[in-house]
């Protein structure tokens, strides 16, 4: 009869997540990986990026982000290997949930797509304790 109260122990360890430490507060960490090429031509130049940060990006995130350069390389839907400069968004959510999260990125997404002629962009979130 042990194991019983092991098991629930291990299972509320398993879905509540850390308390933080003081002083930081619970977010979700958002990042987003644009890449900057279609079918192998670079059509997200800087000036291209910096309007979209300005018109799509600020106004979705206005508490702050930070955008990094990046060289990612996928296998696309064709099957063709792509390299390609990129830009890595990062944003700190607190108190979002990943779910909250996402649903902030989807329509960044969906213009940056639709704009660029993209095929995807590649989104993962993590729970955090951030401290600003």
């Amino acid at each position: 009869m042990r194991i019983l109260p092991l098991l629930l122990l291990l299972t509320a360890c398993a879905t509540t997540p850390p308390a933080c430490p003081p002083g930081t507060q619970s977010a979700t960490m958002l990042e987003g990986y644009f890449g900057r090429n279609a079918q192998g031509t670079e059509v997200v130049d800087d000036p291209a990026w910096t309007g979209f940060m300005d018109q799509v990006v600020t106004p979705a995130f206005p508490d702050g982000l930070t955008v990094l350069d990046g060289a990612g390389q996928w296998r696309g839907a064709g099957g063709r290997l792509a390299r390609e400069r990129s830009k890595i968004l990062v944003v700190a959510l607190p108190g979002a949930s990943p779910a909250q999260a996402l649903a902030r990125i989807d329509p960044v997404i969906r213009l940056f797509r639709a704009r660029f002629a993209q095929e995807s962009v590649m989104v993962t979130t993590a729970e955090a304790c951030v401290r600003f």
